[in-house]
């Protein structure tokens, strides 16, 4: 077993550097998007304002992106993170652990609450007027660049609600595409609704996968979930960059 300090400062593993590869691609994806937005109500052309109508080039290749994304979810990869590829059966290694604990079950209840709440106030925004199609696509698009940022920097929903001890271990990690989605709800029919269509798939898959073999999200009873067995290592990422933030702090104070 190599030590955990060979990941601190040995090279970023396949995963983590897939995870980088869509950061950068999501947010030139939303860059491109809100300039486009941005040009197309200075100019008045309202293009981005109705999606049932038209459907702007960069629109389209978004959804292209992550219906291909959403579609490889579906099925086991070694360049994704054990947080999602432990749902499938090719994944658990089983222990001679018999307790199955699932550390952060209990708050999975409370972060669904919290996002539809939080995603009611763009709705009531958006049945008032105030915000247009665009502007939920756009929200949409923010929130694929925040699901990067929650994995490789810091998760809210892991350290205020779930507590879980990494994102291999995550309870939620295979909702991220439902949650990302989300603002389509308040759109009106149109062709995005294929994505919002895809992500509770994934979801819907998810939960039921979890409750009818349980043994395979705990990291008692399925080794694959276990520190020495983790193909990603982002918690030596995180510690690795936070190391880092905390030297250039302590330079800049200097």
């Amino acid at each position: 077993m190599k030590d955990q300090n060979d990941f601190l400062y040995g090279t970023i593993t396949k995963v983590v550097l897939m995870h980088y590869i869509r950061l950068f691609y999501r947010s030139v994806l939303f860059i491109t998007m809100l300039t486009a937005y941005v040009y197309d109500r200075l100019n008045g052309i309202n293009v981005f304002s109705d999606l049932t109508e038209t459907v702007p080039v960069i629109t389209r290749v978004f959804m292209l992106v992550f219906l291909a994304e959403m579609l490889f979810r579906h099925f086991p990869s070694k360049l994704d993170s054990p947080g999602c590829q432990k749902q499938f059966a090719v994944n658990y290694q089983k222990t001679d652990n018999p307790k199955i604990h699932i550390e952060d079950n209990h708050s999975t209840f409370k972060v669904f609450i919290i996002w539809i709440l939080f995603n009611m106030v763009f709705g009531a925004l958006k049945l008032s007027g105030i915000l247009d199609d665009g502007i939920m696509l756009l929200i949409c698009s923010a929130y694929s660049i925040c699901d990067i940022i929650c994995i490789l920097f810091f998760c809210p929903f892991q350290s205020w609600f779930l507590k879980n001890k990494c994102c291999c271990t995550c309870r939620i990690y295979n909702w991220d595409y439902a949650m990302m989605f989300t603002p389509l709800f308040f759109v009106k029919p149109c062709c995005l609704h294929i994505l919002l269509a895809m992500s509770l798939t994934l979801l819907i898959r998810w939960e039921i996968t979890f409750h009818r073999h349980k043994e395979r999200f705990s990291k008692n009873s399925n080794a694959y979930l276990n520190c020495e067995n983790c193909s990603e290592k982002l918690c030596a990422h995180k510690k690795q960059l936070h190391k880092l933030w905390n030297k250039i702090d302590n330079s800049a104070n200097a």
